[in-house]
């Protein structure tokens, strides 16, 4: 850089070193289990965005694989997460997803959707054993999130299972230092106003869910209107509610905005960087460049992508159902 060139202000975060951060913790797992767990994925459908999704699964599984010596035959044993993808034909689906829900070799399963793009979608869903949905999308983890219920038991052994892409987000805010590590856990993003581009049922929805129930305040923003997600005047309500903001646009919410979060598919859309803060941190989950390169002359953190980190909380996700079948004790 010349002298007289001014550096941008913010800085470019990768997906790829905010996973490593999460993947210590998967290993740790990992090295606790007797045998290797098996995800099976199932695609039924020619999206290149599913398929991807199911390439960087099958990646990740291998560069998590460890050596790990048996002190007791001195063999080294290769042991990892193993994939198994299965292309099927759309109409077989159900059939293949019950079957695997009564195969005790299978741990996880993860269906890479759109298959029929309607509501077969979300029925297929809740087909899958929730013992078995890395997912986090049948209705037990779903109400459990939007209720703010963290455990499945009264003793807070077993985690509810969060689906994989709101987590990974979350994951990165932690990574970030947006969630204050000083204030007790479910209210660490007190006083932080949060605008979501995305209300789908899959991620954006529950991550705006997510975020208000650990104390923000979150607007999530669709082509239809702004909605409000909060826990109330000082959170002191256990759950978020949601509030529509009648004639509320991108320009409303935005500048009140220090974290703004997008993923508006298909690459016509670009977000309105004029409305950004000085010092926001902007995330962008959609497979398009949601934001322009303007944005890291305003934003501190820019994270262009977050799919490495969805991987990782997926196995992560994976090790969790493993663990809920056989919580600890007290």
């Amino acid at each position: 850089m010349s002298s007289g060139e001014v550096q941008a202000p913010g800085k470019v975060i990768l997906a790829g070193a905010i996973a490593k951060s999460i993947q210590n913790e998967v290993l740790d797992g990992l090295s606790k289990l007797t045998r290797a767990p098996l995800l099976v994925g199932f695609l039924a459908n020619k999206d290149p965005a599913a398929r991807l999704y199911a390439d960087w699964t099958g990646k990740t599984c291998e560069e998590t694989a460890f050596f790990h010596s048996r002190v007791v035959s001195f063999l080294i044993e290769f042991r990892g997460f193993r994939f198994d993808l299965r292309q099927v034909d759309r109409e077989d689906l159900e059939s293949h997803l019950l079957d695997a829900n009564q195969d005790d070799s299978i741990d996880g399963i993860i269906v890479y959707y759109p298959v029929f793009n309607s509501r077969q979608d979300q029925y297929l869903q809740q087909l899958i054993s929730v013992n078995k949905d890395v997912e986090g999308l049948s209705h037990h983890y779903i109400f459990n999130m939007y209720q703010n219920i963290r455990y499945l038991d009264d003793r807070g052994l077993q985690k509810s299972i969060l689906p994989c892409t709101p987590l990974a987000i979350v994951k990165i805010l932690e990574y970030l230092k947006v969630y204050n590590t000083l204030l007790p856990s479910g209210n660490r993003l007190y006083g932080h106003t949060v605008t979501i581009v995305n209300r789908s049922e899959v991620v954006g929805r529950p991550l705006a869910a997510l975020l208000a129930n650990d104390g923000a305040c979150v607007y999530s923003v669709d082509v239809t209107n702004v909605q409000q997600f909060t826990r109330g005047q000082g959170i002191k309500k256990q759950r978020h509610e949601v509030v529509d903001l009648e004639g509320w646009t991108l320009a409303d919410c935005v500048p009140l905005s220090d974290v703004v979060v997008c993923g508006v598919p298909g690459q016509s859309f670009k977000f309105p960087v004029n409305l950004l803060k000085n010092g926001v941190v902007c995330i962008n989950f959609s497979t398009e460049k949601n934001f322009s390169p303007e944005v890291k002359e305003v934003a501190s953190i820019y994270v262009p992508a977050v799919g490495k980190v969805t991987i990782i909380i997926l196995l992560r996700n994976l090790l969790r159902l493993i663990e809920n079948k056989s919580p600890r004790s007290e």
